[in-house]
């Protein structure tokens, strides 16, 4: 709740309810209000979406872009269930506060999520914002550098003013744009095969070190379990977005939003297919594929790559220790009320919350740009893969029965038999993680 946005001021705009912002009427409004959805997409883009997107089309070329894009709709599908929860529930209730409702544990569990995942996840993206200030300005040094951007990113989320968040938001998804469509364009790409990529639905041999079906599965299974999927129910609050009466809004802003997510993508696996694909190349970091990119488009096409790189890593840290401090501050005081009353209380004035973006942010700076990367991925993954069921599964059952969201909004067959689909491929997700966690520990205890 921001201090503009939580003022229940009257708008230019038609109707809302006693407790939230205007709703727009004419097409124009609607775009003015887009925002909750970039927010929530540019922090779900990060550094190892970018990587993964290129390894995928340097192995496959552009053969398995269909599984990202079905990844990207089932995720679109997945997210709009809890919003419709936040929004449409007859208690007015959080999401966390419903899956609280469901089983006490959930409110630690997730804090303790938020302090393991927020360091963890901080940890590579200070260090790649460190690593490309250095590439980009070719001044200082990396831990310099995380020092800075560390201090700006507290000072954006200790004084979480929505509107001013999602203007930084939108100036950096500009960037995105021209540097991410930009470079794939220089490049070139081959329409057709890209939309055969995307409608074909075909699995080809093995590249690399794990099969095509199971990339896809990984990368479909994988929207379920996602902690950061939790965040953007705060983001809908902070807009003053409160009521079933903002569902349509909100389903509109967030397709938008996921439509231009594929776009990033398939432009960053284009850069893959393009440069890497049929080429006796490989492209394991985002160092690589700026290099391969200098090599083809000269210094500026690099240069064009970084900054977009960037502004995906920047907005990520920005969004996941807002969305994150927010869901922490709520699991903390979920968890210390030891009943289901509503909290009546402002997040982001506590000082669980200051406290949560202190951690989330600066404490990865303790590793003084000297962190053990393979213990660190290690604990992620098991981390990761322990959390996928317990997160899929208690959504689906708070968006499936009516004694918690109401008989009119409850899933439909479908909307269950999606939950279903992603909760076995969360299951099956997390046999085949703990065996690629054990492959990689033995190596690594040897």
């Amino acid at each position: 709740m921001s201090d503009t946005d939580s003022s229940h001021s009257r708008s230019r705009y038609s109707s809302g309810n006693a407790d939230g912002v205007e709703i727009p009427r004419s097409f124009i409004q609607y775009i003015r209000s887009l925002g909750p959805g970039f927010i929530a997409v540019l922090t779900w883009l990060g550094a190892g979406d970018i990587v993964a997107a290129g390894v995928s089309g340097g192995n496959y070329g552009y053969a398995l872009t269909w599984a990202m894009v079905l990844a990207l709709a089932v995720r679109y599908a997945f997210v709009s269930m809890i919003a419709r929860y936040q929004l449409c529930n007859p208690r007015g209730e959080g999401v966390l506060d419903g899956l609280a409702r469901f089983n006490r544990c959930y409110a630690p569990f997730l804090f303790i999520a938020v302090l393991i995942w927020g360091h963890l996840s901080s940890t590579y993206m200070l260090a790649g914002l460190g690593e490309i200030s250095v590439d980009i300005l070719g001044i200082g040094n990396g831990y310099l550098w995380q020092i800075f951007w560390a201090a700006v990113v507290v000072s954006i989320i200790f004084r979480p003013i929505y509107k001013r968040a999602e203007r930084i938001f939108k100036v950096l998804l500009a960037l995105l744009a021209v540097s991410f469509l930009g470079c794939a364009l220089w490049v070139g790409f081959k329409p057709g095969a890209l939309l055969k990529g995307v409608f074909a639905f075909e699995v080809p041999e093995q590249q690399g070190p794990f099969g095509a079906s199971l990339v896809a599965l990984g990368m479909i299974g994988a929207v379920g379990g996602s902690l950061v999927n939790l965040v953007y129910p705060y983001f809908l609050e902070q807009k003053g977005w409160k009521g079933p009466e903002y569902r349509r809004l909100q389903r509109y802003d967030f397709l938008l939003a996921v439509v231009v997510m594929v776009i990033f993508n398939l432009a960053v696996w284009t850069l893959g297919a393009e440069l890497v694909f049929g080429k006796a190349l490989s492209i394991p970091s985002i160092d690589d594929m700026a290099i391969l990119l200098g090599g083809v488009l000269g210094d500026a096409g690099r240069l064009m790559f970084l900054v977009g790189v960037f502004a995906a890593i920047f907005t990520s840290i920005v969004g996941a220790g807002l969305g994150l401090s927010y869901l922490g501050s709520h699991a903390w005081y979920r968890w210390r009320a030891r009943n289901n009353e509503p909290l009546e209380i402002e997040y982001r004035s506590s000082k669980v919350y200051r406290y949560l973006t202190l951690w989330i942010v600066v404490s990865p700076l303790i590793w003084r740009g000297q962190a053990e990367f393979i213990s660190l991925t290690i604990l992620a993954n098991t981390f990761s893969v322990v959390m996928i069921p317990a997160i899929a599964g208690g959504l689906w059952w708070i968006t499936a029965k009516e004694s918690f969201i109401g008989a009119q909004y409850r899933n439909r067959w479908w909307d269950n038999a999606l939950m279903g689909f992603v909760f076995l491929l969360a299951l099956y997700g997390v046999v085949e993680g703990v065996k690629s966690i054990i492959a990689q520990l033995i190596p690594f205890q040897a």
